[in-house]
């Protein structure tokens, strides 16, 4: 079981700035792949960046430039710096952790991640 804990999230203006942390706990959690999705019209969770245990990245075609993720070289804390945030940025954001490693081939998968935190909402506002 591996336990994940986000914080770091709220409200900022559009153009903006956030760091979004989520620290993991647990059996093998640092061999883990961890991953950030958000909660988009339609309750569908939208892959936005993730990192596995060899420091491999992928982004959201949406995110690419903006954001960027990494992690602790205790690979337990993943961060998410979200620059030159917009209003369609708002929403719930969930930390993920699952075993596979990422493709830089394509955005992840939820399909991909058996782990996730209870979510934080970043709101951006015009």
């Amino acid at each position: 079981q591996v336990q994940l804990v986000e914080s770091g999230g709220g409200s900022v203006q559009s153009g903006g700035s956030l760091t979004l942390s989520c620290v993991a706990s647990g059996y093998t959690s640092s061999d883990y792949s961890k991953a950030w999705f958000r909660l988009v019209p339609g309750n569908q969770r939208e892959g936005v960046a993730a990192i596995d245990s060899v420091g491999r990245k992928t982004y959201a075609k949406s995110v690419t430039g903006r954001f960027t993720i990494s992690q602790d070289n205790a690979k337990t804390t993943v961060l998410l710096q979200m620059n030159s945030l917009r209003p369609d940025d708002t929403a719930m954001y969930y930390c993920a952790a699952g075993p596979y490693g990422v493709s830089d081939s394509r955005a992840p998968s939820a399909d991909d991640f058996l782990y996730w935190g209870q979510g934080i909402q970043v709101t951006v506002s015009e």
